[in-house]
């Protein structure tokens, strides 16, 4: 049976794009910020342990956690609110961290406790700290944008 209440229109958004940029824009640059800075981890360590930056060794290193980025993406459904730190981005950082050394381990590949504190702590100031930037360029807006 039909309701007779009107529907209200629902309000945007909280994660709302901001100008030029539509919702779908924002969850593919989000997406694509995080596998580019999984990437620049698994860069970054590959020569801090001087072996090499080839497209391979960088993709043989990154695929885990990459991996575990796209799961926790698709099993949390953050393209709800892919910008925002609480949820979206502390579950991306964990989901990340933990199923890729997961697959490390399940694959042969070296997982030790420095290795998971290193992958934590760095992970933790790439997939968390643009989305803090972008959530204090977007309360600067909104205050000027008030006043």
């Amino acid at each position: 049976m039909p309701s007779s209440t009107p529907q209200l229109p629902r309000p945007a958004a909280r994660d709302a794009s901001g100008p030029g940029l539509r919702p779908g824009q924002t969850v593919v640059l989000a997406a694509c910020a995080d596998a580019l800075l999984i990437l620049l981890f698994a860069a970054i360590g590959r020569d801090a342990h001087q072996r090499g930056e080839t497209v391979a060794g960088v993709l043989a290193t990154a695929w885990p956690f990459l991996a575990g980025a796209a799961l926790t993406w698709l099993a949390l459904r953050l393209w709800r609110a892919p910008l925002r730190v609480w949820p979206a981005g502390v579950a991306v950082w964990l989901g990340t961290v933990g199923v890729g050394m997961i697959l490390r381990a399940v694959t042969g590949q070296t997982v030790v406790l420095a290795f998971v504190i290193v992958a934590l702590v760095s992970l933790a100031v790439f997939l968390l700290g643009y989305r803090l930037v972008v959530a204090g360029v977007r309360r600067l807006r909104s205050r000027r944008a008030r006043a």
